[in-house]
C-alpha cells in the first residue's frame, strides 16, 4: 500500500462501492467539516489497469463526493489525500487497518501538530510519523507547519476563532508579518485581511506562484516562500519575478518569430484573449500568436489565429480557403441518419450528466445568452430613446453611469474589445459560443456570478413588469439615482398632475392657490421648492409618484404603465 495525494480527476468510484446506482450518497453531516478542514482519513483507491492515472475509490465514496462538492462551491479542491492498493491487498483489511491508526490521532490539528512535533523531537522521521498514523507524508508536513505559527494565533486557531484558510496562508508570514496581522485581528477586525485577501496582502497584493515562471526557477535570484499545502512555492518579491518573465516572454516570442509566425503579440497582464471572436488560421496562411499574461503571473500562447475581421478580408482576397475544399471534397465517414443516431445518443448521455453539475451548467448557460447558438436568441434591451434630451438626461443618470462602469470591469474581465457596447451579442456561431465556455470555466463563482447580473442587467427589458417586480423585490430606492432634471419639467405636460405634484411637494393649500394657473407656472414653483428659491421653504428629496417603489399614478382615470404593470404581477409576491 503506498500513500500518496491524488488529484480528484484521476478518481472514480468503483462498481463495487456504488452502493446506491449512479445517486450520490448523503454528505451533509461530513461536508462542514471537508469544507472547514479537508479530509484527513485517506480514501482507499486501486489503479485502473485499463487507464493510466485513473482510480477506483474502494473506500470512501462519501468523502469523495464531499470533495467534489466543495470544489462545485469554491472553483478547486486540492489533491486528495489516498491509500493506493497493490495487487494482492485484502481490501477490508486494509480500511480497517487505516481506520484504527486515524482513531489514534486527536481531530484537534493543534493536538496533531503537538503530537508530531513530539515525536520529531524523539528522532522520529516525516514518513516514521506518517506510516504511523496511516497519514501521507505531506499531510504530516502540513500539521508541522503550524509550528511557524506564533503563540497567540495557535491558541487562537485551536478555539476556532480564525478559520482554517486564514491560517494556511499564515504559515506563509514571517513571524514579524505575522505579529502585524495579529495586532490588526486584536484592534480592527473590520480591517484585518483574511482568506484569499490575506495571501495578497501578505505578498503585497500579489502571490504569484512558482508554477507560472517560464523561466527555469535556480536563475531567480530571491526569496521564494514555501507553501505546504498548496504543494508549491511563492515568489517573494513580485517585482523581480515580472522582470524574469518579460524577459523570458521575449525570448520565447522570438523564438516563435524565428519558426516562422507572422506577428507575436505579447497582450497587457490581465488582458484575456477572447478565442471567440478570433478564428483558427495556420502558420502558412498568416496566423498569429497572442500571448496572454494573467494577472498572477501565468502565461499562455495561442497560436494560429486571426480577428473574424481579418480572416474575412484574408478569405476574400485568397478566395476560399485550401482546408475548405478539402472539408467539402472529404467523403462523409457516415450516413445522415447514422449521424443522427450518434448525434442524438451522445446529446443525451452529455444532459444527463450535467444534472450532476450545475456549476458547469451555469457558465454554459451564461455563454449560451452572450454569444447565441442555433436556439438561443437573447438580445440586449436597446434603450432607445425618444429624443436626443432624454438620452443625454439616461446618460448623466447616475445609477446608469454605475452599471457602465460595471460593465467595462466585466468587459475586460472576459477580454472582450473596449468598443463592444454590451456583452451580449448573439451571433449563432457555435464555435464562439463553446470558447466563451471555455473562458467561463476559468472563473471562479464570484466572478462567473458578476458577469451573470450583468448580462442580466444587459438584457432586461425597458417597461417590462420584470422591472416593476424586481423594484420591489431589491426595494430599490429611487431617491439616490434620480432628481428632477430640465428634461423631466419639459415632459411635464398635464395640468392637473402638475397640480398633484404641486400639493405633493409644497402642500394642498399652495395647490389649490394655483390652480387655475398655467402649467409653467405651477412647474416653476416646484422647481422653487426643491431649489429654495423666491422665498420657498426647501424641500428635501422629492420624488413624484411615478418614481415610488411600487410605482403609482396620479390619476385614476389616467393610463400609467409602470402602475398597470405592477398591479398585474402584484399578487405574486403576496402584494394587493
Amino acid at each position: 500500500m503506498e500513500l500518496r495525494h491524488i488529484p480528484i480527476d484521476e478518481l472514480r468510484p468503483a462498481a463495487i462501492n456504488m452502493r446506491h446506482g449512479k445517486r450520490p450518497p448523503d454528505i451533509d453531516d461530513i461536508l462542514p467539516s471537508i469544507r472547514a478542514r479537508g479530509i484527513l482519513q485517506p480514501l482507499l483507491v486501486r489503479p485502473v489497469e485499463t487507464e493510466a492515472n485513473a482510480y477506483e475509490i474502494v473506500a470512501g465514496r462519501r468523502r469523495y463526493f464531499s470533495a467534489k462538492a466543495v470544489k462545485e462551491e469554491q472553483g478547486e479542491v486540492e489533491p486528495l489525500p489516498c491509500a493506493v492498493m497493490e495487487p494482492g491487498d485484502d481490501a477490508a483489511a486494509l480500511e480497517a487497518s487505516l481506520i484504527e491508526n486515524i482513531a489514534r490521532l486527536d481531530p484537534d490539528e493543534m493536538s496533531q501538530y503537538e503530537c508530531f512535533a513530539r515525536l520529531t523531537r524523539e528522532g522520529k522521521s516525516v514518513a516514521d510519523i506518517a506510516a504511523t498514523f496511516g497519514l501521507t507524508e505531506l499531510m504530516v508536513k502540513r500539521r508541522l507547519a503550524l509550528g511557524t505559527l506564533i503563540a497567540p494565533i495557535r491558541e487562537a486557531y485551536r478555539a476556532e476563532k480564525i478559520d482554517a484558510a486564514s491560517i494556511r496562508h499564515l504559515t506563509l508570514a514571517s513571524q514579524a508579518k505575522q505579529k502585524e496581522w495579529w495586532k490588526l485581528w486584536k484592534t480592527d477586525r473590520s480591517a484585518c485581511p483574511t482568506g484569499h485577501r490575506l495571501k495578497q496582502w501578505l505578498f503585497g497584493g500579489q502571490s504569484i506562484a512558482t508554477g507560472a515562471a517560464l523561466f527555469p526557477l535556480d536563475t531567480y535570484e530571491g526569496e521564494v516562500v514555501a507553501d505546504l499545502f498548496g504543494e508549491e512555492g511563492y515568489f517573494a518579491d513580485p517585482d523581480l519575478f515580472w522582470r524574469k518573465q518579460g524577459e523570458a516572454i521575449a525570448a520565447k516570442a522570438d523564438a516563435l518569430r524565428e519558426a516562422g509566425w507572422s506577428e507575436v503579440i505579447v497582450m497587457e497582464p490581465g488582458v484575456r484573449f477572447p478565442a471567440w471572436d478570433y478564428e483558427k488560421v495556420s502558420k502558412k496562411k498568416g496566423g498569429k500568436v497572442y500571448v496572454e499574461v494573467s494577472g498572477r503571473g501565468e502565461v499562455g500562447f495561442h497560436e494560429g489565429y486571426l480577428s473574424r475581421a481579418e480572416a474575412r478580408r484574408k478569405a476574400r482576397q485568397e478566395g476560399a480557403s485550401d482546408d475548405a475544399a478539402e472539408v467539402r471534397a472529404a467523403r462523409p465517414e457516415v450516413t445522415k441518419s447514422m449521424r443522427n443516431y450518434i448525434e442524438l445518443h451522445r446529446h443525451a448521455a452529455v444532459r444527463a450528466e450535467l444534472l450532476d453539475h450545475p456549476g458547469i451548467a451555469l457558465r454554459l448557460m451564461l455563454a449560451h445568452a452572450i454569444a447565441g447558438s442555433a436556439l438561443w436568441q437573447v438580445t440586449p434591451e436597446p434603450q432607445k430613446a425618444a429624443s436626443d434630451a432624454i438620452a443625454k438626461s439616461l446618460a448623466a443618470n447616475v445609477a446608469e453611469c454605475a452599471f457602465r462602469g460595471w460593465q467595462a470591469n466585466i468587459r475586460a474581465l472576459l477580454g472582450l474589445p473596449e468598443e463592444r457596447e454590451n456583452l451580449t451579442a448573439p451571433h449563432g456561431d457555435d464555435a464562439a459560443t463553446v470558447a466563451l465556455f471555455a473562458r467561463l470555466l476559468m472563473l471562479n463563482d464570484e466572478e462567473i456570478m458578476n458577469v451573470l447580473v450583468t448580462v442580466m442587467g444587459e438584457t432586461l427589458q425597458v417597461g417590462s413588469a420584470a422591472v416593476e417586480a424586481l423594484a420591489v423585490v431589491l426595494k430599490r430606492d429611487m431617491g439616490p439615482v434620480w432628481e428632477p432634471d430640465e428634461t423631466f419639467f419639459e415632459l411635464l405636460r398635464d395640468r392637473g398632475t402638475i397640480n398633484a405634484m404641486l400639493a405633493d411637494i409644497a402642500g394642498k393649500s399652495v395647490a389649490d392657490q394655483n390652480v387655475a394657473e398655467k402649467a409653467s407656472v405651477q412647474k416653476q414653483i416646484i422647481r422653487d421648492c426643491l431649489a429654495g428659491a423666491n422665498g420657498r421653504a426647501k424641500v428635501g428629496t422629492w420624488l413624484p409618484r411615478w418614481m415610488h417603489v411600487p410605482a403609482r399614478s396620479y390619476r385614476e382615470d389616467g393610463a400609467f404603465p409602470p402602475a398597470e404593470a405592477w398591479d398585474r404581477v402584484a399578487g405574486y409576491f403576496g402584494k394587493t
